[in-house]
């Protein structure tokens, strides 16, 4: 049977984050951490060795697959920073669309730093990204 890889774990958030080389991803991981610990009224958690994440759910697949994971967060990567985001809710895309300079994945969005971002969007987005999780998970 299929285990995930990624799991909640008791690791240190902060001191995940002291670790992260570059001062300036670090600078900008800390104030990730405020916005999202704000925003969501969730505690940070680690989850596997590099990603940080506010709440749970539980999901299941037709195929059967099931698993936990969080509701939504981020990750200070080398390259660029991970927003990890339920961009399910279609008024995602018009906020995309002002949101600032970033690429997308299928769950997530990157940017390079948070000063090529808009804030209040980004808040914005953790909260419909929150609310469509809930409801596309709800048990």
């Amino acid at each position: 049977m299929y285990e995930a890889k990624t799991k909640i774990n008791d690791n240190s958030v902060k001191e995940f984050i002291d670790k992260v080389e570059n001062p300036k991803k670090r600078e900008d991981a800390y104030k990730l951490l405020d916005i999202f610990s704000e925003t969501t009224g969730l505690e940070a958690k680690m989850w596997g060795d590099s990603m940080i994440g506010f709440g749970t759910y539980h999901y299941k697949y037709a195929s059967g697959h099931e698993g936990d994971a969080f509701l939504t967060g981020f990750s200070p990567r080398k390259a660029k920073i991970s927003l990890y985001l339920d961009l399910w809710d279609p008024q995602c895309e018009a906020l995309l669309n002002v949101f600032g300079k970033h690429t997308r994945g299928k769950a997530c969005v990157y940017v390079n730093k948070l000063s090529d971002i808009d804030m209040e969007v980004l808040k914005k987005l953790i909260t419909l990204s929150i609310k469509s999780a809930k409801v596309r998970y709800a048990e």
